[in-house]
């Protein structure tokens, strides 16, 4: 063996956990963004408006895509220009929104079928009251793979993947989701 692949040998070894360490370090700093506000991106937002435009571009100058109608809608703030955020709705659109229509109040929608609000996280527990897809209602926790909701005078726990307006894999550490 020569001396020169001993040592592309030793390179490579010394190489190869210090690439897989940096793709790590990369892949969690993306994940950790901060926004020019400050803020962590992505993150959870609910219109505080009954009145929006989306745009296709971050300034009143740009095209409006879509207006919602719908106050307390979740949207997931995906990133930031001065004063606006890109944002996503339940449906994939995405575009761009003042931050002044955007309020940190912390909503979720139910998605898919209707869906069983149930006293206690647990699959068989007591239902609580049967919510109907496009529901809205207000965070209030989140524990593994279920997160507690109040919608109107109802208050009970549905599954992550039942809803829209929260992460699907549960957090490492605690989701301050309130």
């Amino acid at each position: 063996m020569s001396r020169t692949s001993v040592v592309s040998r030793r390179g490579l070894a010394i190489a190869l956990p210090i690439a897989v360490l940096l793709a790590a370090v990369a892949a969690d700093a993306a994940r950790d963004r901060l926004g020019s506000s400050g803020l962590p991106l992505p993150r959870w937002v609910s219109l505080a408006s009954s009145r929006a435009n989306l745009r296709t571009g971050p300034g009143r100058q740009f095209p409006v895509r879509w207006v919602y109608v719908r106050r307390g809608l979740p949207l997931r703030v995906l990133d930031e220009a001065d004063v606006w955020r890109k944002v996503e709705d339940p449906g994939g659109e995405r575009g761009w929104m003042h931050a002044a229509l955007l309020s940190s109040r912390r909503t979720v929608m139910v998605v898919g079928e209707v869906r069983a609000l149930r006293r206690t996280p647990a699959s068989g527990a007591r239902v609580v009251a049967r919510l109907e897809p496009g529901v809205l209602g207000r965070l209030l926790s989140c524990e593994r793979d279920w997160c507690l909701v109040e919608v109107e005078r109802y208050r009970g726990w549905l599954r992550r993947d039942e809803m829209w307006g929260v992460d699907p894999a549960p957090p490492t550490a605690a989701e301050p989701e309130g």
